[in-house]
């Protein structure tokens, strides 16, 4: 009896990718299964047929071979892969472990002990540490290694292979229709069983504690920030490979600066007869000070900029610069005196010749009368 092309036993197009391909099995091996169908030879038969067709192509080689030469291509040993579709061609559990895997959370798991937990670890920085890098002693709650048995969990350091799985790892369970994979309960992954726990750790081979690392701050750092410490992360049960430890950065505000990737900001008080005759005005650094020339008529809000006065990137290793905002503030606590010369001086801007003093209230008052006419009009 000549067999049905692959392709419509699927339902594919000859174009069809792998995913298509995937879930068109899906769906006949669900329809068809002998499960669902008792004692239908009907259905057993289109299962089989429909097993064998995904088998060939979803296989690459294979479903090039066939492309080329149809079923011909394993016979006689054509096809290149050694034996074709059918008996003994591989069990139809592990292409449900693939397909199906997601729907039970599983799939094809790795074989042995499972490495310890990454951890993660917030450290707080003050600016000038993130800046220059500084090291740290930091204190972290997590598993470790068990140390009368080394972490191995066992008091005698003797293994035995485990009964359930025989070593594999690995045991086959029933859900329903399907057949899965899964980590074996009784030695967790392992494939050995420990003879004579130990006493102290109960044959877990570790034990929760206390770990005390030293951190190296790499100058540069910023918020977000994280530092991989290979291994110092949860140790892994029985002896398993460690976990990591990421160190996350998070940079406490200052009181003075502000950091913006590379450049630090910050805003600089300025007297009123300095910003208006200009004048050197002293600035801080995180690295001692620097002096910026103010010129006259200056307003609130100009920026002067300091190249290389900020932060060394850890990335690029360019260096930022610091931005000093002047704020012209306006002077408390006056004596009598000082409010006198200021009445003073303030007169003499009455009249329009004070329009030529102050150029912004002057616009803005014009502006404003312009806005009054248009909704009065």
């Amino acid at each position: 009896m000549s067999k049905r092309d692959y392709y419509e036993v699927l339902g594919l197009a000859k174009n069809a990718n792998e995913d298509e391909i995937k879930k068109a099995y899906r769906r006949a091996a669900q329809k068809h299964h002998p499960d669902r169908n008792p004692d239908d030879k009907q259905a057993e038969a289109s299962f089989k047929e429909a097993k064998e067709a995904y088998e060939v192509l979803s296989d690459g080689g294979k479903r090039r071979a066939y492309d080329q030469h149809g079923h011909a291509a394993f016979e006689h040993g054509m096809g290149g892969g050694g034996g074709g579709p059918g008996p003994g061609f591989g069990d139809v559990n592990d292409i449900f472990g693939d397909i199906f895997g997601d729907i039970f959370g599983g799939g094809r798991q790795q074989r042995g002990p499972r490495r310890g937990a990454d951890l993660r670890y917030v450290i707080e920085l003050d600016l000038e540490e993130a800046v220059f890098g500084v090291e740290k002693q930091i204190e972290v709650p997590t598993l470790v290694a068990c140390k009368p048995c080394s972490g191995s969990g066992s008091e005698d350091g003797k293994v035995e292979t485990c009964k359930t799985c025989a070593g594999r790892g690995q045991v086959r369970m029933q859900r329903g229709i399907f057949s899965v994979q899964q980590p074996c309960p009784s030695c967790g992954g392992r494939g050995q069983t420990i003879a004579k726990p130990c006493k102290n750790c109960h044959g877990n081979g570790r034990l929760q504690d206390e770990k005390v690392l030293a951190v190296k701050i790499p100058a540069g750092v910023d918020n977000g920030d994280r530092i991989r410490l290979q291994g110092e992360g949860e140790a892994g049960p029985a002896g398993a490979q460690a976990g990591d430890l990421y160190v996350e950065v998070q940079v406490r505000e200052h009181d003075i600066f502000k950091r913006d990737g590379d450049d630090l900001y910050c805003e600089v008080p300025i007297r009123f007869a300095q910003a208006a005759l200009g004048a050197d005005v002293v600035v801080p650094t995180l690295d001692g000070e620097a002096l910026i020339k103010v010129p006259l008529e200056t307003q609130t809000g100009k920026l002067f900029r300091l190249r290389g006065k900020g932060v060394k990137s850890v990335r690029s290793h360019g260096t930022g610069d610091l931005l000093c905002r002047v704020v012209v503030e306006t002077p408390v606590n006056l004596t009598a005196r000082q409010r006198e010369l200021l009445k003073d001086f303030e007169s003499t801007f009455e009249g329009e010749e004070g329009a030529r003093h102050s150029p912004r209230s002057s616009g803005f008052l014009d502006g404003v009368k312009a806005f009054w006419d248009r909704m009065t009009s």
